[in-house]
């Protein structure tokens, strides 16, 4: 008898629907899977054998040819373990067939027969939605997760028993129901609160027109003077995502399997990868490519604590993704592409002994020793920073008697306002939300200088010897530092103030 189901692989963050087709026929006992399987798809014939066995079914005594169509597409992982025991149970005509076909299974199967989480049940849910088919029959701890589509029947099962039970019986089942957040919800983070930082005036207006325009940002001083700080608090003072960021996040999540039973992620993420990590780590990779951290930190932040402790390739393979917004990633079969649209939020010592320019310690470093420190951060890959930042050591005065400061939500209140213009300003712009994203014909239109800027600019510009690009990330911050101000066009006073925050040559 010839039975088959449905089921899905993943591909990037999306999913193909995989048709699981099973054959009982005559022969000698024996299981074979075709179809490009890998390594865990293979394996499933032993916990398929004793999951059917254990469940209370008989495991025919037959030759079993499993087929996973298309067969030109690589399947992994052992998502496919249910569809393949439910395939060999309808094929063996131990269980009615007249559902099958209106479901997708997808979960992975303990010897005792129970489910077990899966990842990538997000964009399976969304492509079996998008291919007409009534419902989808996932692990319990999944069922949250895939109830976020819409018109979709999800229904979380505990066990092959129960599945079999409900393809007899649906009636009997109620789908999951996953709970769409209100607007509240969505902005509720649980990041620690700006009010922590004392002093450091200066540092924290850059964080604030940072999360105002999406703009990179790196703090440079020495050790103790609050860089890491006031980085862990920037996803605090970041608007609140919307319902399509939040989809996204939590589709990424699903496919690292990250989601942990939850349904949909509402904080933005916040990524810190040790200086240790390599090239692929970061942007994604591998055999059977996977989301790397900058596509974890999609729609919120990647922070790099000691960023000159990185190796200088691994900060190159950065450059694309932070130009945009996007990774590409090809391979001999597949060429996939995964969203890297992060803000990135550095910090640093100004030398290998960290106090080079400190008042109070001497530095110990050679200018050759800076220099070499500091020449693994590539021209190119500084001119794509927006902002750089000298974070001073505080006064002790400021440590023991300086009043705490804003919080995180007087401060998120402005950044939402400025926001808020800028929403309206490239409303009709799908890959355009804030002014670090604008383009060349963005920047013409909305960047406009009267004479007093424009000479202000071309003598930075002389000076500091910035390139093009450098030029283009002053005009975007500018434009930011007006919609804080409210101001329909940049003033002199916004170029000067986006003029300083390029500081880092004193320590180049």
């Amino acid at each position: 008898m010839l039975a088959r189901v449905w089921s899905a692989s993943l591909l990037g963050i999306d999913a193909l629907r995989i048709g699981v087709e099973v054959d009982v026929a005559g022969g000698l006992p024996a299981i074979t899977i075709v179809g490009l399987p890998d390594t865990a798809v293979q394996e499933s014939r032993e916990r398929v054998k004793s999951a059917i066995k254990n469940s209370g079914f008989m495991l025919p005594m037959r030759r079993i040819t499993i087929n996973l169509a298309p067969a030109d597409v690589r399947k992994e992982g052992p998502s496919f373990d249910l569809p393949i025991s439910v395939a060999i149970l309808a094929a063996s005509e131990q269980i009615d067939r007249q559902l099958l076909t209106d479901f997708m299974l997808v979960g992975e199967l303990s010897l005792a027969g129970e489910l077990r989480p899966t990842a990538g049940i997000l964009p399976m849910a969304v492509a079996a939605h998008q291919m007409g088919m009534r419902g989808l029959i996932v692990p319990k701890e999944n069922a949250q997760e895939g109830a976020l589509v819409q018109g979709l029947q999800v229904y979380g099962l505990a066990n092959l028993q129960e599945v079999c039970n409900f393809l007899a019986h649906p009636d009997r089942f109620s789908a999951a129901v996953s709970r769409m957040p209100e607007g509240d919800e969505l902005s509720a983070n649980h990041y620690p609160d700006l009010r922590d930082v004392k002093g450091q005036h200066h540092a924290r207006r850059a964080l604030e027109v940072a999360a105002a325009g999406g703009h990179n940002l790196i703090f440079v001083g020495a050790p103790g003077s609050g860089k890491t700080l006031l980085a862990r608090r920037l996803p605090s003072i970041l608007p609140a995502m919307s319902f399509a960021e939040a989809l996204e996040v939590t589709r990424i999540y699903s496919v690292a399997g990250l989601c942990k039973g939850k349904g949909l992620i509402t904080e933005r993420p916040f990524r810190s990868p040790h200086h240790s990590a390599s090239g692929t780590a970061l942007v994604g990779g591998g055999s059977y490519p996977r989301p790397g951290e900058v596509s974890l930190a999609s729609n919120g932040v990647l922070f790099l604590d000691e960023i000159a402790e990185f190796k200088r390739d691994t900060l190159e393979v950065l450059r694309q993704p932070l130009e945009d917004g996007v990774v590409s990633i090809s391979r001999t079969r597949q060429s996939l592409t995964f969203p890297a649209q992060f803000m990135l939020v550095a910090s640093s010592n100004p030398c290998p002994c960290g106090y080079y320019g400190d008042p109070v310690q001497p530095c110990t470093c050679s200018p050759r020793q800076r220099q070499q420190y500091w020449a693994k951060l590539s021209g190119p890959f500084m001119d794509r920073i927006d902002l750089q930042v000298a974070v001073s050591r505080l006064k002790p005065e400021e440590v023991t008697r300086s009043p705490l400061g804003e919080d995180s939500a007087t401060v998120r209140q402005r950044v939402q306002a400025a926001r808020n213009i800028q929403q309206e300003r490239f409303q009709g712009e799908p890959k355009v939300n804030c002014n670090a994203q604008m383009q060349a014909v963005h920047l013409r239109q909305w960047c406009t200088l009267d004479e007093p800027s424009r000479q202000l600019l071309e003598s930075a510009v002389a000076r500091l010897g910035l390139s093009a690009r450098g030029t283009d990330r002053i005009l975007k911050v500018a434009r930011t530092i007006a919609d804080l101000a409210h101001a329909p066009h940049i003033e002199a006073m916004h170029i000067a103030e986006a003029i300083q925050y390029r500081t880092l040559d004193r320590f180049t």
